[in-house]
């Protein structure tokens, strides 16, 4: 069947495509800053998706990407003086060359050994960053407030990268749809069910698993670039924060691992969530605390997600729900 007219490809892009639209419709700044938050929530949340939905691997360490890319493509446009779109490919690149790096070594290990290392790449990738001068060492580096000028002013830019945002959000869906409809995606969720026996029936796991990592990691190198560029400041604690990776480990397993619809909705009601805990007297400083008990409550009752299931109990959704 053709991929245009199935409705489970056509759901996760009008999830994301219609409320992206909202705040140029009304003109809002402020809830463009909101639907900001969400998309990159989407766009990180179906990334890790991709290697943890798709081969069972539980990734602490998806943010070193975001920081990585986010950091190479600042230092691009702060020092070299790169425009934006340059910057954020580069990013991108060079967080996939690292993911190919690491995926020739650490995706040797299964299970806890592999969540481990993860979190171990993560802080060494924070620790060599602050040693390192010519990104700014432990203070990061600032954008001179000129450069947007480049982009028609702050104003502008803002929008800009709000646009480039949805535009990378609705790629990553269409890519995690495709990847999990091809011959690659079975072979990587046939390492999901068994590893050993899907290497018997002739997938060649290392080669799959490695290409899955560094897909995952392309994506977070691109938002990175785009959100700090945003910001217009980075700085190795906000660029490699590993309760964010604890975060969007929550956001897939809420929605569904596995499936492409559940990173969606998982990021959007969670983001919605945190925005409501932040602004509580009582629970502002514990958004972490109640993410850990969510994902507590999923992996005890519903390890599937929403949206598996939705799946297992409606059989006429599963067209719709993938």
């Amino acid at each position: 069947m053709n991929v245009w007219r199935q409705p489970g490809f056509w759901l996760p892009l009008l999830l994301v495509i219609v409320p992206a639209l909202i705040p140029a419709l009304n003109n809002s700044a402020s809830l463009r800053e909101t639907m900001f938050t969400m998309l990159m929530a989407v766009a990180l949340a179906s990334s890790l998706n991709i290697l943890l939905g798709y081969t069972g691997y539980v990734n602490f360490g998806s943010i070193v990407f975001f920081g990585l890319g986010g950091y190479i493509g600042f230092f691009a446009i702060a020092k070299l003086g790169w425009h934006l779109l340059p910057a954020v490919l580069i990013g991108g690149v060079v967080s996939s060359a690292l993911a190919l790096l690491l995926g020739l070594a650490v995706l040797r290990l299964r299970g806890a050994y592999f969540a481990l290392a993860t979190i171990g790449i993560n802080e060494a990738m924070k620790a060599l960053v602050v040693n390192l001068d010519f990104l700014g060492g432990p203070t990061g580096m600032n954008l001179n407030f000129g450069v947007y000028g480049d982009y028609g002013g702050p104003a502008n830019a803002l929008w800009m990268t709000y646009w480039g945002l949805t535009a990378i959000t609705l790629i990553v869906t269409i890519v995690s749809f495709n990847v999990k409809k091809s011959k690659f995606g079975l072979g990587l969720m046939a390492i999901r069910e068994d590893e050993d026996a899907a290497e018997v029936m002739g997938v060649v796991a290392p080669r799959a698993k490695t290409w899955a990592y560094v897909l995952s990691a392309f994506f977070p190198g691109l938002v990175g670039v785009l959100f700090f560029f945003k910001n217009g400041i980075i700085e190795p604690g906000n660029a490699f924060r590993l309760h964010m990776s604890v975060e969007l480990l929550v956001m897939v397993m809420l929605g569904g691992s596995g499936t492409v619809l559940g990173p969606v909705l998982g990021a959007a009601f969670y983001q919605r969530l945190r925005g409501v805990l932040l602004t509580s007297e009582f629970f502002k400083n514990s958004q972490l605390v109640v993410a850990g008990v969510l994902l507590l409550i999923i992996v005890l009752f519903i390890p599937i997600g929403a949206v598996g299931w939705m799946r297992s109990r409606f059989a006429q959704l599963r067209r719709v729900l993938e």
